[in-house]
């Protein structure tokens, strides 16, 4: 069976807390929407299936900005709260990665602002300290909880 997702190591923020270098995995999806869409079409499990640190596909297009992806994973009814092993999720994910044409897209979707992870950080968190107000603005007019305290 042909891999679909490649796995390199996690250059994600330190687990102390966010940092403002977006050192991105490599990418984690071979080809566009379409083969996705296929892939789909074939395997029905594979859509909310996880990796080993319990990230779904959903999660690795975002962070890796791919919005036609994440379109065709939404519109297939992917679980859009899914945590992985640090407990955030994709709305988080998109938010540390700045990638804004995602998040809005989660968003439109019903994707939860105030989800927090292992360190009590929601996306509104992560969006204020990588100083991005455009995806802060969005957060808040889909009902992020402006006044939840992290664990920090």
């Amino acid at each position: 069976m042909r891999k679909i997702f490649c796995f390199g190591a996690d250059k994600g923020w330190p687990p102390s807390g966010p940092s403002l270098s977006r050192g991105k995995t490599r990418v984690g999806l071979e080809g566009e929407a379409a083969k996705v869409e296929q892939i789909l079409s074939l395997k029905k499990k594979v859509l909310d299936a996880r990796d080993r640190k319990k990230r779904t596909a959903l999660h690795l297009a975002c962070a890796n900005g791919h919005p036609e992806v994440v379109t065709v994973l939404v519109d297939r009814k992917c679980k859009l709260n899914v945590p992985d092993s640090e407990k955030r999720t994709a709305l988080i994910k998109v938010v540390q990665c700045l990638e804004e044409k995602c998040a809005t897209i989660l968003l439109e979707h019903g994707a939860d602002p105030n989800h927090s992870d292992v360190y009590g950080n929601t996306a509104l968190h992560y969006a204020v300290y990588g100083e991005n107000p455009s995806i802060a603005a969005k957060l808040l007019s889909h009902g992020a909880n402006k006044e939840a305290i992290n664990k920090v």
